[in-house]
């Protein structure tokens, strides 16, 4: 019995998934294509692999001649008697092939196809959820068990603040695959602005329906996120959908991040709007936006200033990361002072007659107030 090759395919097949038939599959055509590169031919080589023990031979079937013109395919008649005395030309015979390289080309077509099978299992699950089981913890470094294989969380895609002890289950983000030094690796965050969005369209039919989009998110891990969504429905009102009944939807997803805080907001098509909805829960008066710049030129009352700045700029910072837009932010009063109002062509009509009603809208923030 081969017990080394026994015992890969009893854990292959019980803790990684891989079913021991494709290992066996995946060996023999290994072996073939070993004993072509030797002989140049392999339609003449037989791999019998018992299943039960493990054990397995190669043979190269020759044909018995009385002068050898294809030393692949044929063997004399003095040696093959030598092989099975009653052999007779013209008779096929087994020959067995013994090399000490058979049994590492199995052992490395194993963790070849190994490698293979869980790169493409978790490339399948790139940008996906999956909860995994903590394994240790050392260093501010936690080694994750995905069931298939072991992930790491590094210091810089741990939530700041959350702590994990052995055993716990955690949920994770699928960045994908990248190279290790001992083949690729599987990359996983709890820190990326995607996992935000995942949760989110786990946990809001409307979103796996497609009736609601996540259009742009941005993040900062433990703090806070925006995320700006619309509705192909207009009888269907995404931040309602995305929050749920009494934040039945969201509350489970701020949980699950501890605590952080999530803005979301209309996704609008008119630049203008989409930066002044991103600036939420701050109220604005004007906006004047470049689409060529890529700038966008904001009037906040002055009571709304540091509200629209957030503390340590990280309102502001968060709605640039969202639309993409550069946000210089004036006061009411520096605005008028530098003769910014006279810069903004759409002010009077725009934004003037509807300066009361805009202070009456509901915005879409979670836990939204004074940062």
């Amino acid at each position: 019995m081969n017990n080394e090759l026994m015992e890969a395919m009893n854990l292959l097949e019980k803790e990684k998934g891989i079913n021991r038939n494709v290992l066996f599959e995946a060996i023999e055509t290994a072996l073939l294509k070993a004993c072509e590169n030797d002989f140049g031919v392999s339609d003449n080589i037989t791999v019998n692999i018992d299943k039960d023990t493990c054990e397995f031979s190669v043979f190269q079937n020759k044909t018995v001649v009385e002068t050898v013109t294809d030393k692949a395919r044929e063997i004399s008649l003095k040696d093959a008697l030598l092989e099975n005395p009653s052999v007779q030309l013209g008779d096929v015979i087994q020959i067995r092939l013994e090399s000490k390289k058979f049994g590492r080309i199995a052992a490395q077509n194993a963790k070849s196809i190994i490698r293979q099978n869980i790169s493409d299992y978790f490339n399948s699950r790139a940008h996906d959820i999956m909860t995994g089981v903590v394994q240790r913890v050392m260093n501010g470094i936690v080694s994750v068990n995905l069931g298939k294989a072991d992930a790491i969380l590094t210091r810089e895609d741990i939530i700041p603040g959350e702590t994990f002890v052995p055993t716990q289950h955690v949920k994770v983000y699928v960045v994908g695959m990248r190279d290790g030094g001992k083949g690729p690796r599987v990359q996983i965050s709890r820190t990326k602005a995607n996992m935000v969005r995942r949760l989110f369209e786990l946990d809001v039919p409307e979103l796996r329906d497609g009736i609601v989009q996540i259009r742009a998110i941005s993040r900062e891990a433990g703090s806070r996120t925006k995320m700006a969504v619309s509705s192909s429905d207009p009888s269907v009102d995404p931040i309602g959908a995305c929050i749920g009944v009494n934040g039945s939807r969201i509350n489970p997803i701020v949980q699950e991040l501890h605590g952080e805080k999530i803005d979301i907001i209309h996704w609008d098509d008119n630049p203008a709007l989409l930066v002044e909805n991103a600036l939420s829960p701050a109220k604005v008066i004007a906006v004047a936006a470049d689409e060529d710049d890529h700038t966008a030129l904001v009037v906040v009352p002055d009571n709304q200033l540091s509200l629209a700045i957030g503390m340590k700029g990280q309102n502001a910072r968060l709605a640039a990361k969202l639309t993409g837009y550069k946000i210089d932010i004036k006061s009411e009063t520096q605005a008028r002072d530098e003769g910014i109002f006279d810069e903004i062509d759409e002010y009077e009509d725009d934004y003037e007659n509807g300066y009361e009603e805009s202070f009456e809208e509901e915005d879409g923030s979670q836990d939204g107030g004074e940062e």
